[in-house]
């Protein structure tokens, strides 16, 4: 047994699917359900008894205690997070409230936990918590990518939270011995991604004839990494990371915004075209950027490969076809998110 926190989002969504059909360990899935939290991610697993959703908050002690004693995972995977850098800048109360309060919570209800299990079980336990690369700030064009021993130097209210969140796990690990793993990623991007971020926003506001808004001159760089290779990733970390390590998991694919979005546009021109024959790169905007945008993400990916023998899998020409692909295939899941619909049903805890 697992505990995924978080695995109702994009990537725990993903993470839960995919440990699912490659095995049969049954997962205890812990999720807010804030607005990025969608049931819809894991209709698949409806009737599937090796997974249950429980709807709750990583900062409800009371209720961390319950399910650890009732479930005894072996691991706690935590992807639970406040994670959409406009939102931090409008509403940084909530990144600190999950980000920072949230996982120490969750740390402190973990430690109790582990410290009560027998040697063997205590032995094997691991804490993997889930982070980003953009703890580390931002890079100039020439710079080299960011490694794990990199300094610091977030520069959103969500990047912060998240570095704090990294020193709180690194502090548990160093000071109570507790048995922590921590990654670092770059942009996921893939199926089941709420369509406020990049890709997602683009796919859904090219198909409605809207504008493609990009920030600045949309030379920001990402390294862009398929969410199912880094569910890849992660499963080699929690099954033979060494403990107390942070592991930086990209995608080896650095691109600038625009140049992402004119491949979205051409390729929504083959698969989906416009009614009017002219290409979706019409509807590009270049809008006002936004405050401490981060000039360029890279991820020096090395370290995973060199000890744990993960590399991706998918190039961003593959990964970003499948992407699009599946949002094509999937106009209710969207639907839904548009009209608030996926919000409106109701979940049973197994506490209940």
């Amino acid at each position: 047994m697992i505990l995924v926190t978080g695995g109702a989002g994009f990537i725990g969504a993903n993470f839960v699917l995919e440990w699912l059909k490659q095995g049969n360990e049954p997962v205890i899935n812990l999720d807010k359900l804030t607005y990025a939290g969608n049931r819809d991610n894991l209709q698949a697993l409806a009737n599937d008894d090796r997974h249950c959703l429980v709807q709750g908050d990583i900062g409800d002690s009371a209720l961390l205690a319950q399910l650890l004693s009732q479930h005894q995972p072996r691991a706690i995977i935590n992807f639970a997070a406040e994670s959409h850098v406009d939102r931090s800048i409008h509403g940084p109360a909530d990144f600190i409230e999950t980000n920072v309060l949230g996982t120490f919570r969750l740390l402190e209800a973990t430690r109790a936990y582990w410290q009560g299990l027998a040697a063997e079980a205590k032995a094997d336990f691991r804490f993997l918590h889930v982070s980003t690369d953009e703890v580390y700030g931002s890079l100039e064009r020439e710079d080299p990518a960011f490694a794990e021993t990199h300094q610091y130097q977030p520069n959103s209210p969500y990047s912060a939270s998240k570095a704090a969140s990294d020193h709180l796990v690194r502090a548990w690990h160093h000071t109570y011995g507790l048995p922590v793993l921590t990654t670092n990623c770059s942009n996921n991007y893939g199926p089941y991604q709420f369509p406020e971020k990049l890709i997602p926003l683009m796919i859904t506001h090219a198909l409605a004839g809207k504008a493609l808004p990009i920030y600045g001159d949309g030379q920001n760089v990402r390294d862009w990494l398929y969410v199912g290779d880094h569910c890849a990733a992660i499963r080699q970390v929690l099954g033979r990371g060494r403990l107390g390590e942070t592991y930086n998991i990209g995608g080896w694919n650095e691109k600038p915004n625009i140049e992402i979005v004119h491949l979205i546009c051409d390729l929504l021109d083959q698969a989906r075209p416009r009614q009017d024959g002219r290409s979706y790169r019409e509807q590009i905007s270049y809008v006002a950027d936004r405050p401490g945008h981060d000039r360029r993400y890279a991820i020096d990916a090395r370290k995973v490969e060199r000890e744990l023998g993960w590399r991706p899998s998918e190039t961003f020409e593959t990964g970003i076809r499948k992407t699009i692909d599946w949002y094509l295939a999937h106009p209710d899941w969207l639907a839904r998110i548009a009209n608030g619909s996926y919000r409106a049903a109701t979940t049973e805890s197994v506490l209940a």
